[in-house]
């Protein structure tokens, strides 16, 4: 079963690298403030880094709007370290080591033929509810300002249209 908007968000409790320490991580850890998840289909691949390494450029601007961003995908924590280590370079938000595909598989986003992850990208509100997601093929990178102008859509409350960008009018029904 998909995961649908509006309904709680599954939960987690993950091996994950955090800087260049192994830490688990859950969901619930996260509590009261914005998340946004998204799944990568491996480590050590060509699409993935570009996405990955402009999250992590743009994290300051999540955490400008209250937000934590959790990268995931079913390699190890140890795989995790080697590509932190041997080129994707440092990260400003956790990897989370989803090596059972259990998570993957409770977001709907395994490709259960391929054995990874297609690419997802899932907003869950402070109260764990899940209020935007997205899953596409693995042979396109994420906008990652799309996504932040989702998010920053959503934290309004309000009817946004087409476009909208912060400071923008809002849509007011008659």
């Amino acid at each position: 079963m998909a995961v649908q908007i509006g309904q709680t968000a599954p939960g987690f409790n993950l091996e994950a690298v955090v800087g260049t320490d192994f830490k688990n991580v859950k969901l619930e850890d996260y509590k009261g403030k914005w998340v946004v998840l998204f799944f990568y289909p491996l480590d050590f691949t060509f699409v993935c880094p570009t996405e990955i390494q402009e999250f992590s450029k743009r994290h300051g601007e999540f955490e400008a709007e209250g937000a934590q961003v959790l990268g995931a995908s079913i390699d190890s924590k140890f795989s995790h370290l080697a590509w932190i280590n041997n080129g994707l370079g440092k990260l400003n938000f956790p990897l989370l080591s989803d090596i059972t595909k259990t998570v993957a598989r409770a977001y709907d986003i395994l490709d259960e033929e391929g054995g990874v992850t297609f690419r997802g990208t899932y907003i869950i509100d402070p109260e764990g509810k899940v209020r935007y997601a997205l899953k596409h093929d693995n042979s396109i990178g994420r906008s990652v300002g799309e996504i932040l102008r989702s998010l920053q859509a959503l934290k309004t409350g309000e009817l946004c249209p087409a476009e909208w960008k912060p400071g923008e009018e809002v849509l007011k029904p008659a």
